[in-house]
């Protein structure tokens, strides 16, 4: 776990300064090690004060900032035969000599530079993002689903990517897209060029049953726990008491990992009792910690500074996240687990029923397959800063690929069995029921994390107590914060 970036110059100008001061503006991330290299020269250190001390120019090049207690423990970045190599994140299952190393191996007989980012994007499923430094040029890359965040920007006088916006920003360029999932990016002084190396489309339908369905998703998803959680011993899951979280907490203990939930909301709200009773149907240990409003009032900023945007419902989702992501660390786990993903892949969320009903089944579909699409740019993305945040690194088995292909494919009515199914999600809960557990659980509607934990009514409460809407006082606090780190 760390940080990612690459810088190209437009006009040939040395680059090193930019790249150091990214990787200052990242070091939240990880900040044992640093590294900066070109496609021939290489530097590291454990200090961004070493690493200035060993500049060297270059137009074009790479860096990486490491947290160790992550279960990457490779300083980079690292060279291969003809070139440097930047990989951050993780491929599933996870190999023992370590995801970088192994990238490391497979593009030593690779020719080119182009060649070897399509090799990484088609070969490998994952949650990761790469650039590969070669002949003052640089080729980047993102996981097919867009597990992992990365952005792209530019300026009169840099190209440059990062794993979070602020390193950009840090460097004068103000205006930042999501790197697309599934792409490389080849970056010479001229221009960007853009390549498809495998991106999400929709699958064709199965026409499966829903005893068949709900067996080979279980499947599935097991086989995914199995792959996400294969270099640990123990894992905390961000809990609760709902359907997706208590599968993920089901399939974890199947794989025979020790198991903890870990579920936090504000004083005083109903869901709690639900949420202490669905652990200990589940018999599993449960830490529940409850927040106050000053709490909320305290914490907002950096919640703000951490997610990059002025979204009042990314904000409130993102507030419980960043408390569990915390409770996980302050008790030593280094892996969180989550369902993030669930309602996308099969339609939780109770605006899908507007679309089965102007739409169809069909229109239902599409829709899905879209929201999936969009997860790179919103959901994925804010869970991820939260985490890292506190260098707890997390795994969402219901973003593995093979679950979403399969789970795209399903035929909609297997999902949302009318235009007024107050449950949804049929085949995920036949699943859950088939893995034992309880009705309770398996028939509990949805409800978000914002409104469970009453978030969202906290931080409208606040919002009226200055004489805002709870959208003018969030955007109020990302302009501040906007301003603060500019």
């Amino acid at each position: 776990m760390g940080s990612l970036v690459a810088v190209v110059s437009k006009k040939g100008k040395n680059v090193f300064d930019r790249v150091a001061t990214m990787l200052e503006a990242l070091k939240h991330r990880g900040s044992d090690t640093f590294g900066i290299a070109s496609s021939s020269c290489l530097v590291s250190g454990s200090t961004l004060t070493n690493i200035r001390e060993a500049a060297f120019n270059s137009p074009s090049l790479i860096g990486h900032g490491l947290a160790r207690n992550s279960s990457t423990k490779t300083s980079q970045p690292v060279r291969t035969r003809d070139s440097t190599l930047v990989f951050e994140g993780q491929v599933f299952p996870i190999p023992q000599e370590g995801s970088v190393n192994l990238i490391k191996e497979e593009l030593r007989n690779i020719e080119g530079i182009k060649n070897k980012a399509v090799h990484v994007i088609q070969r490998f499923s994952g949650a990761y993002t790469f650039a590969i430094a070669e002949n003052n040029k640089i080729v980047a890359g993102r996981d097919p689903l867009g597990v992992y965040p990365l952005y792209i920007g530019e300026s009169k006088d840099y190209y440059a990517i990062a794993t979070e916006q602020k390193a950009l920003w840090e460097i004068g360029i103000t205006e930042t897209r999501p790197f697309p999932p599934g792409h490389l990016a080849l970056i010479n002084k001229k221009r960007i060029s853009f390549k498809t190396g495998r991106t999400l489309t929709q699958p064709p339908m199965q026409e499966l049953g829903m005893e068949a369905a709900a067996r080979q998703l279980k499947n599935l998803l097991l086989r995914a726990t199995e792959d996400y959680t294969s270099d640990i011993r123990d894992v905390a899951i961000a809990f609760s008491g709902g359907l997706d979280s208590s599968v993920v907490a089901s399939l974890a203990a199947l794989c025979n990992l020790e198991v903890h939930l870990i579920y936090v909301t504000l004083e005083g709200q109903e869901e709690t009792a639900f949420a202490e009773q669905a652990a200990d149907s589940l018999s599993l240990p449960l830490r529940l910690v409850e927040y106050s409003l000053e709490d909320i009032i305290e914490i907002l900023p950096k919640i703000v500074w951490l997610i990059e945007e002025s979204s009042a419902v990314n904000v409130a989702i993102a507030l419980p996240m960043f408390w569990i992501a915390e409770q996980a660390s302050k008790h030593g786990f280094r892996f969180l687990a989550s369902g993030q993903g669930a309602d996308e892949l099969f339609g939780g969320y109770h605006r899908y029923l507007q679309d089965y009903t102007k739409h169809g089944l069909a229109g239902l579909r599409k829709r899905l397959v879209s929201d999936v699409e969009l997860s790179a740019d919103t959901n994925f993305p804010r869970d991820n800063k939260v985490c890292a945040y506190h260098k707890v690194e997390l795994r969402m088995p219901f973003a593995d690929w093979n679950v979403t292909r399969f789970s795209l494919g399903l035929p909609a009515k297997l999902k949302i069995a009318s235009q007024k199914d107050t449950l949804r999600k049929r085949v995920l809960r036949k699943m859950a029921e088939d893995l034992g557990l309880p009705k309770k659980i398996t028939e509990k509607a949805k409800k978000a994390i914002q409104y469970t934990t009453g978030v969202n009514q906290a931080i409208r409460k606040i919002a009226k107590s200055e004489g805002l809407s709870l959208r003018e006082y969030v955007q109020a606090i990302f302009l501040k914060e906007l301003e603060r780190t500019r």
